[in-house]
């Protein structure tokens, strides 16, 4: 900030602008105001006022961040991971998640976009397309939809 002083009013607006481009979680809000500025208790202030006035929700921030991972082909394991890591409290994450319904075919959508309609020849290509199905985020159960539905399950 060149030659503005800081006041709890610049701090909140440093904030908006930066709500103003996306949704950001309290922490990630938190973060960025610490690097910028020194008032840590008013930081805290102002973003407590800013929830209280319906402006940061980290409950909306994790709606648009989990419609923003789905569109990427992202599994619930690795959304949850990032969310957690993002200060989402676990209700929020599992409320959210719970809304969401359809990982096998996600999962499934994700596998054929990479891999098309090709067999798999052996073990070695299945582990492969495995872990890539796993650093996805997708769990065991949809990886075993994938393979029954892809018809490439080779056991």
């Amino acid at each position: 900030m060149v030659n503005q002083e800081v006041t709890p009013a610049v701090i909140r607006m440093s904030a908006m602008n930066l709500l103003a481009m996306r949704e950001h979680s309290a922490k990630e809000l938190k973060t960025k105001l610490n690097r910028k500025f020194d008032q840590a208790e008013w930081i805290v202030n102002e973003l407590e006022k800013l929830k209280n006035d319906g402006l940061q929700s980290d409950q909306r921030f994790a709606e648009a961040y989990i419609n923003m991972r789905l569109r990427q082909g992202k599994g619930a394991l690795v959304i949850r991971l990032e969310l957690k890591e993002k200060g989402i409290a676990d209700s929020i994450i599992n409320e959210q998640l719970s809304t969401h319904s359809g990982w096998n075919q996600l999962a499934l959508q994700a596998y054929q976009k990479k891999f098309g309609n090709t067999h798999v020849s052996d073990i070695k290509e299945k582990s492969r397309r495995i872990r890539f199905l796993t650093a996805r985020g997708f769990s065991s159960a949809n990886i075993q939809y994938v393979f029954a539905k892809a018809g490439t399950d080779s056991e």
